[in-house]
């Protein structure tokens, strides 16, 4: 098969890998119907994250599976399934608690920019749709098996309520889903932290009722503004730089939630600080797991479509292109097709 691979910072190819086979009875292989770039694909593509060796990339993925383990039994050939880019097994405790992306046999996915993934702890990771959906559908289930149950779960743990008021910060395709996620949770409000025009129209699309514009203390002075001098119910770090952390944690009111879902790069809490804030903090990798059913069901009633976080569609050979398009800000999300 092929697939993409990193060598260096900006060194994306497309080269021919072994063919994914099971390895435990645990494992599945699937064939990829579509996958994409991460925003955080950009992190080593940007050299801040080292690469020492050349390794395949990518999380993302929705497809036909096409081969289980002796001991899979949730899922079978031929059936189109959604997965997490944390596998877990669904049965420890960790993952009976909610936690699926703590499973105790968690691993990360990393090999999903190509034509076949091996699937381990299928049984757990992957879930079946009730028949094959309609390929206009795909772009968003494939959402949902990572920045759209990201987006989710930033809601989730900042404690989004009917009637809230509500701060994203982050434009990306994870803080647009968050977006979606805040107006499905209820809140009256909705401020999208954005610069860039084409990504408020989408904000505003998916429910953003503000933008703000402005950055560091600039914005947390407008977010202030908006909400009486006291800050925001909830807000949504979605970023994982320490001045989009220090802005989350700045913009909401004393007893407001942060929910942060950004991976974090050179963050730094300061304790005392956080302690007379009176401002809750949680946040760590998506528990997607926990989410799939609610979600998958969203996207195929027609409820929620964030799908449309993909604005730039290549085929998987040109995986390279993709990569380019984001860090340049010319794409949100590359949808890649096999």
């Amino acid at each position: 098969m092929r697939g993409a691979v990193i060598h260096a910072p900006g060194d994306v190819r497309f080269e021919t890998l072994d063919d994914p086979s099971i390895l435990r009875p645990t494992d599945a292989v699937i064939r990829t119907a579509v996958t994409c770039v991460c925003g955080s694909d950009l992190w080593p593509w940007r050299g801040l994250d080292a690469t020492d060796e050349a390794h395949p990339m990518g999380h993302e993925y929705v497809g036909f599976v096409e081969e289980v383990g002796a001991e899979v039994t949730s899922v079978k050939p031929g059936q189109f399934v959604v997965g997490s880019f944390a596998t877990s097994d669904n049965t420890c405790a960790n993952c009976r608690n909610g936690w699926q992306s703590n499973c105790l046999n968690r691993e990360f996915m990393s090999t999903c920019q190509a034509e076949y993934v091996r699937i381990p702890h299928a049984q757990g990771t992957l879930v079946a749709t009730d028949e094959v959906p309609g390929e206009e559908f795909w772009p968003s289930l494939l959402a949902v098996s990572d920045v759209m149950g990201t987006g989710w779960y930033a809601a989730d743990a900042a404690e989004v309520r009917p009637g809230s008021t509500t701060v994203v910060v982050g434009d990306g395709a994870v803080g647009l889903c968050a977006v979606i996620a805040a107006k499905e949770m209820g809140a009256e409000r909705i401020i999208a932290m954005s610069r860039h025009e084409s990504r408020q129209r989408l904000a505003r699309e998916f429910g953003a009722t503000h933008i703000v514009t402005e950055r560091g203390d600039e914005g947390i002075a407008r977010i202030k503004d908006l909400t009486d001098g006291i800050g925001a119910d909830s807000v949504l770090e979605c970023v994982g730089t320490a001045q989009a952390m220090r802005q989350a944690l700045h913009s909401a009111r004393p007893g407001g939630n942060v929910g942060f879902v950004g991976v974090p790069h050179e963050v730094t809490v300061d304790g005392q600080e956080l302690f007379f804030s009176h401002v809750g903090l949680r946040g760590g990798p998506a528990p997607v797991r926990r989410y799939l059913p609610d979600l998958i069901e969203r996207v195929l009633s027609g409820r929620i479509d964030p799908g449309k976080v993909f604005d730039l569609t290549l085929p998987l050979e040109q995986v390279a292109d993709g990569y380019k398009a984001m860090d340049e800000r010319r794409a949100i999300k590359a949808l890649l097709k096999p």
